[in-house]
């Protein structure tokens, strides 16, 4: 076995490089020489990483390298052996027991979840990227991390890098400046449901921790890190909800890769359930959870502990004042940190996970459990509660939540949406009274010939009469995004202004009842303050809408659900008329929120990093839809210089055919007429 070798290297840090525009720790060192500790080791060590571990004040950050391979694999693998039958095979190395139903899986080093990076504030992360798959390409995002001076690393395919080829290697290196419960995931296609996902924790010192008094242990093992699931790839299922009749449902929940689920035994007929994520108290301490929604379709996920309230004191990274409730909801993207006070009995109780929206009573009624489980001398270390989980089990129908299904303040119970969370973050200058620059995102879901899915007039829109099989698009602001065919920030000097397009350019066109599509960027002036206005119209269907902002955080100023459903000329003439109320004094930092059904949510950022971002739904079907937009922060001359020898990708055609093909003068822009 090669032994660690421990190096410490001299690395000059540039003027500046922590300047930030949302609050982070204050550990590490600015405008100063950094020591780094970098620890070379085997890959097999990587869950036992010398980067993990209890971060203290002013010590040198080290240089943490992971190496990830991604390839297929399979769910009850020959690895699991005799799996759940025999408890013990489902934990053996490279197993993937999921919920016992075998299905191809994509893995990141044979575990699902991944493996998970946990590091200090300060410390550099460094993952090579190996893609073994046979012939697709991938990126990793490392949501959660704003990539101040890191913005080749955000991990967008088309936006930020190329993508990464098959049986190629990409390094992703950035120094972890974003403190906080965060994840990493594929930003490629549907390959974040079918597996490529992992934690990515980024601990403080104590002296820097404004909740350290209210826990006693802040454990790996707390970690959950949720998922909808499935037993069909992502990609099956995709085409045929779009190009057949099959549904977009998930048919159950995974918490830490685990899920009950009763699997039959061929040999004696008998069943076996699934062993599911078990998490282990001491009566009398107090314990930091870390929930990481890391979900693929439209399933939010209510999480209660039976006889245990939750003290939720974080969400996305960021610290606010502590809430005591009965239940969270979280939205795919969404972190939340809560601490448990294991104040009961010595016994085993649920933790209850319920899906909502499609995975609700009228759907699927997607669930899930797992086990809190005290320690005690007289306990079965497999033991389960008595009572048996069943979906309606898993809502809690009274008491305290935080971040409800689509309500905002308008509501008088006992639900606290984002804007009612208390920040302990200061003012900051996105805060100010009146923004430089207020931008309306509205949406719905339209009834289209989106020529994806349809061909007029074989099988147009209008031609199909089976409700089944007609395929609604979703559009920000009628419009879907189509990425250039090389990625905005890389090759930005090779874009030219009629290649995009935006609210302007497309007004000659009436994209309300034709379908378009385009590379869709709106520009926004470095260090402008910016307000987002984002209206889900609601008229299509009684859905929800999860979204995160690539290289920024936001504050939530406002949040309301109006009615079943609302217009944007609604939505401005109550702002108009001062029935908007925006919490311009303590609101929560969040980089993923969700926008109630019929009503709207108001966002506040400081546009303080150049580069190119992408803002989308956070739903995969939606998001490969196109329901996405990409800022461009600042002009190119303010953006981080490309790296030498960075990747270049895009079309090619031969010089002599080229100049033939009329089209090609504009061929980032489709509309399609009505049906």
């Amino acid at each position: 076995m090669m032994m660690n070798v421990m190096l410490i290297i001299s690395i000059m840090r540039l003027t500046g490089i922590f300047a930030v525009h949302a609050p982070t720790s204050k550990s590490g060192a600015r405008n100063r020489t950094i020591y780094f500790h970098e620890v070379l080791l085997e890959d097999s060590d990587i869950d036992h990483h010398p980067c993990n571990r209890w971060c203290i004040k002013d010590e040198p950050p080290m240089i943490c390298k992971y190496h990830f391979s991604l390839e297929w694999y399979d769910v009850l693998s020959r690895a699991c052996f005799d799996c759940p039958h025999k408890v013990e095979d489902c934990f053996r190395t490279d197993c993937v027991p999921a919920d016992g139903v075998q299905r191809s899986v994509l893995v990141v080093n044979r575990k699902l979840p991944g493996p998970g990076i946990h590091v200090c504030h300060g410390d550099l992360i460094s993952v090579d990227l190996e893609n073994g798959l046979p012939s697709d390409s991938t990126t990793i995002h490392w949501h959660g991390m704003k990539q101040k001076d890191y913005p080749y690393m955000d991990g967008v395919p088309l936006v930020t890098q190329c993508p990464i080829l098959p049986q190629s290697t990409f390094r992703y290196q950035f120094v972890a400046e974003d403190p906080g419960t965060h994840f990493w995931h594929s930003h490629t296609g549907m390959q974040r449901g079918d597996g490529v996902f992992g934690p990515l924790i980024v601990r403080v010192p104590d002296e820097e921790n404004p909740h350290r008094d209210l826990y006693d242990f802040d454990l790996d093992e707390h970690v959950i890190i949720l998922m909808d699931w499935d037993h069909v790839t992502g990609t099956q299922k995709f085409t045929s909800h779009h190009h057949s009749d099959g549904d977009n449902k998930p048919t159950n929940l995974l918490v830490n890769g685990l899920g009950k689920f009763s699997v039959a035994n061929i040999t004696d007929n008998s069943t076996s359930l699934m062993p599911t994520a078990r998490f282990i108290v001491k009566k009398g301490k107090r314990y930091r959870f870390r929930i990481i929604n890391a979900g693929f379709l439209n399933c939010p996920i209510e999480l209660s502990i039976d006889n245990h309230t939750v003290n939720v004191i974080s969400s996305d990274g960021y610290d606010f004042k502590n809430v005591t409730a009965d239940s969270i909801v979280t939205y795919a993207g969404e972190r939340f940190d809560f601490v448990l006070n294991a104040d009961q009995p010595e016994n085993v109780y649920w933790m209850r996970f319920g899906g909502l929206m499609d995975c609700d009573e009228r759907f699927t009624s997607a669930h899930q459990v797992a086990v809190l489980q005290y320690e005690s001398n007289n306990m079965d270390s497999n033991a389960y509660p008595d009572d048996i989980p069943t979906y309606d089990k898993s809502r809690r129908k009274n008491g305290t939540q935080v971040n409800p299904l689509n309500q905002g303040t308008e509501s008088k119970s006992s639900f606290i949406s984002a804007p009612q969370i208390e920040s302990l973050h200061g003012w900051d200058e996105s805060l100010k009274p009146i923004p430089d620059f207020t931008y309306y995102i509205s949406y719905d879901f339209y009834r289209k010939d989106n020529p994806h899915f349809f061909k007029p007039p074989f099988y147009g829109f209008s031609n199909i009469t089976k409700e089944n099989r007609l395929t609604l698009t979703p559009q920000l602001n009628y419009m879907s995004l189509k990425l250039l065919p090389f990625p905005m920030l890389t090759q930005r000097n090779e874009i030219k202004e009629e290649m995009l397009c935006n609210e302007t350019t497309v007004r000659n066109i009436d994209c309300k009842t034709s379908y378009c599509e385009c590379p869709h960027v709106v520009n926004l002036e470095l260090n402008s303050v910016v307000e987002l206005i984002i209206i889900d119209k609601g008229f299509a269907y009684d859905a929800n809408h999860p979204f995160h902002l690539h290289g920024h955080a936001f504050r939530v100023v406002a949040m309301e659900k109006v009615g079943h459903n609302v217009t944007v000329e609604k939505v401005y003439q109550m702002d108009k008329a001062g029935k908007i109320r925006r919490n311009l004094e303590t609101p929560p930092w969040k980089d993923t929120v969700t926008v109630p059904d019929g009503g709207f949510t108001i966002l506040r950022f400081h546009a303080t990093n150049p580069g190119y971002w992408i803002f989308h739904c956070h739903i995969e079907f939606h998001a490969e839809l196109g329901m996405a937009v990409v800022f461009k922060v600042g002009e190119h001359s303010d953006m981080v210089p490309i790296p030498r020898g960075f990747p270049k990708c895009g079309n090619y055609f031969h010089p002599e055919e080229e100049v033939k093909v009329d089209e090609l003068q504009t061929p980032y822009f489709n509309s399609v007429g009505p049906p």
